[in-house]
């Protein structure tokens, strides 16, 4: 995940507000341990190491975290891939800020995408990898599924209302604010302009709010911009859209639908035809002349 997460915690009694966050934080920061790419002992760092020689066992919260990124990525259509650090490396965005890679390279990286390479046994906990070099990466899911995991800890710790957010792209909001209006975010419109007027301010309330864009990480090359968000279908980096958002009841959801709407923006339709309930938009174009789609989300309907 290597971002940052805050809480605000709202109550009358501080001992209990102070003790539930940290527990919460903890939370998070133990699954950045057992989820982290980059971590060496982490799962998913022994998995990478490992599943492509044989079975390896893992525990039963991460294989059911594993089981419904696949549901995930097959709803998607692949827009949405854990498989997809192969791509990322190729890219230059594992540990750097990006560069062109090598047709060839390419072609290599591709090959080993795909969750058509994953062998999930339910019943011995263990993950296979079907050929050496394919890779996890739960950047586009684990942040989400810490917040929930978080979010979880902190109702059970009694707290009714409380806002959670990880690297300001993925937010949870715990029922109300003292006042009775719900939560509300700010969605930034394309582009670098720090003045400009949010694109949407988005009302939350036992819900989560995930927005994916382009300009993060990106690089410049022949007169182009390539972000760090890879479409695993392509093995470029996403180019159809500059900004996603997903309103949904859990994090973990709207972490990896963002992800795949940024990347597969025609999926909106399928969003809200399968999905009832569920906020989206899409912002396409430029950044000085963005075309929004949008489902559910007031306001951005006039840019």
């Amino acid at each position: 995940m290597a971002t940052r997460f805050e809480i605000v915690l709202h109550g009358n009694n501080p001992v209990s507000l102070r003790a539930a966050g940290e527990e919460a934080l903890d939370e998070i920061e133990r699954l950045e341990a057992q989820l982290s790419l980059y971590q060496p002992g982490s799962e998913i760092a022994g998995l990478n190491r490992a599943a492509h020689e044989r079975p390896v066992r893992v525990t039963p919260a991460l294989l059911e975290l594993l089981r419904r990124a696949r549901a995930l990525s097959d709803e998607t259509h692949g827009a949405f891939d854990i498989t997809v650090a192969p791509l990322v490396r190729c890219w230059g965005f594992m540990n750097g800020t990006g560069t062109l890679p090598d047709p060839s390279a390419l072609e290599e990286a591709r090959a080993k995408v795909g969750m058509c390479h994953i062998e999930l046994d339910a019943d011995n906990l263990t993950v296979r990898f079907k050929r050496p070099g394919v890779m996890l990466d739960l950047g586009a899911i684990g942040k989400g599924y810490a917040i929930d995991r978080a979010a979880g800890l902190l109702r059970e710790a009694g707290m009714s209302s409380a806002l959670l957010h990880g690297g300001t792209s993925t937010a949870y909001a715990i029922g109300r604010p003292p006042g009775g209006a719900r939560w509300k975010i700010a969605i930034t419109p394309p582009g670098n302009d720090a003045t400009a007027q949010p694109l949407s301010v988005v009302e939350l309330e036992n819900e989560s709010l995930s927005v994916s864009a382009v300009w993060g990480r990106s690089f410049r090359a022949d007169e182009k911009t390539y972000g760090h968000i890879i479409d695993p279908r392509t093995g470029v980096p996403a180019e159809n859209a500059l900004l996603s958002a997903v309103v949904w009841p859990g994090a973990t959801e709207s972490d990896a639908l963002s992800t795949a709407l940024l990347t597969a923006p025609e999926l909106l339709a399928e969003f809200v035809a399968h999905r009832p309930g569920i906020r989206c938009l899409v912002v396409g174009g430029t950044a000085a002349e963005p075309q929004v789609s949008v489902h559910g989300i007031e306001g951005a309907e006039r840019f």
